[in-house]
């Protein structure tokens, strides 16, 4: 490698983003994804490289990035640039026809597929994103998407009995008539903003449309449209990290079982809490656990994370983390250290609280973990307890 690309590596940061290889007329050689810029980056410069890669990096003189606030939107990003620029080694890749792609097809009721690049010919006059260079990656994509823009893929649209979807709230109920079609045009509209890249216009759009429904006084709707943006602002994106941001290196500690907690409520009402397992670079969805807050009252974060550690250690079956993640700041961590020292646990504990960007707040000084999969963590914790707050919502209301 170069003095000038080993200069370069050293100033890519570890966010999500996507990079850039380019040769010494600045032509693009190369478009990639990353969970960690650096990590991702770092990798090419390894010794376990084939050819074609070998080749690339050989002409690369320069290495460029973009930052994104999440995976899946690397992820977008990477399709979109890819289908714009068309970059020698993307393309030699792999031919179009194995690419995937996401097809919004011309209906009424619009259909959302992940679709082969052999069966595009199929669908004419669809609106196609993509190129895709993993049909994994884009299916767990469209299952993050999904969750934001319900929508419809195979059931037809009616006033007959509800669909698998519509049931677990991936489908708006285009099947039994629960919405109209210009509401799930409007769904359908921001999901293509979306894809298009256009996140800012997008949360500026539905900001705009909560607005308006909150003075027709529509509460339900600016309620959809509340956790619409918020999920935009929060995106879930564990399913999409690379190997690279899991695997261990010598810069961090290796915790081979990671717990995370949140807590979600209204204003002390309908109080739950989460926790959610991180064991051997994987997620452990089995795991899981949620806990119904039941001996505080009002509201009270620090109060209710103790509450739930508590109930969890005296389950002396499930096995202790070598690591715990908490939302908050110093108040949530030290209330937690309480806990853990009145039971004569020791386990270090990181607090990661949101002032503007993501602040850290370890227990120990020796905790060494990478930032984003303490932020990525933090945030299946907050979906999964949110989730759990819903069902019991929904069910005092009924």
């Amino acid at each position: 490698m170069s003095i000038i690309l080993q200069k370069q590596l050293k100033k890519l940061p570890r966010k999500p983003g996507v990079y850039f290889f380019l040769d010494k007329k600045s032509k693009l050689l190369y478009i990639g994804k990353a969970g960690s810029l650096k990590t991702r980056v770092s990798s090419y410069f390894s010794k376990n490289i084939n050819t074609r890669l070998f080749s690339m990096l050989d002409k690369a003189v320069k290495i460029e990035y973009q930052i994104t606030d999440s995976v899946l939107e690397a992820l977008i990003l990477e399709a979109n640039l890819i289908k714009k620029y068309q970059p020698k080694y993307n393309i030699r890749e792999k031919d179009d026809k194995s690419f995937n792609y996401i097809v919004i097809t011309r209906e009424d009721w619009p259909r959302v597929l992940q679709v082969r690049g052999t069966d595009l010919d199929a669908l004419l006059n669809a609106k196609i994103f993509g190129p895709y260079t993993s049909g994994k990656n884009l299916k767990n994509a469209l299952i993050i998407l999904r969750k934001i823009f319900p929508f419809r893929d195979k059931c037809k649209p009616g006033k007959g009995k509800k669909c698998f979807n519509a049931q677990i709230n991936l489908c708006p109920g285009v099947c039994f008539g629960e919405i109209t079609k210009s509401e799930y045009k409007k769904i359908i509209s921001q999901l293509k903003m979306f894809l298009s890249g256009k996140k800012k216009r997008l949360i500026s759009s539905i900001k705009k449309q909560m607005q308006e429904f909150a003075k027709l006084q529509k509460y339900e709707l600016a309620a959809q449209l509340r956790n619409r943006l918020y999920a935009l602002e929060h995106i879930h994106d564990i399913a999409l990290l690379d190997s690279n941001i899991v695997r261990h290196d010598k810069d961090y500690n290796f915790y081979p079982r990671i717990e995370a907690y949140d807590i979600s409520n209204i204003s002390g009402k309908f109080a739950v809490g989460s926790m959610v397992v991180f064991e051997n670079n994987e997620i452990s969805k089995n795991e899981y656990r949620k806990f119904k807050i039941k001996t505080v009252k009002k509201a009270n974060d620090i109060a209710m994370l103790k509450e739930i550690l508590q109930r969890r250690l005296r389950h002396k079956e499930w096995k202790y983390p070598d690591l715990i993640i908490i939302d908050g700041g110093r108040g949530q961590l030290n209330g937690i250290l309480k806990v853990l020292r009145s039971c004569k646990i020791k386990i270090p504990v990181v607090a990661i609280a949101k002032y503007g960007k993501d602040h850290l707040f370890k227990s120990d000084k020796s905790i060494k973990i990478k930032k984003q999969l303490i932020q990525q963590l933090r945030n299946e914790a907050h979906r999964f307890a949110i989730k759990y707050h819903r069902v019991i919502q929904n069910a005092h209301l009924v």
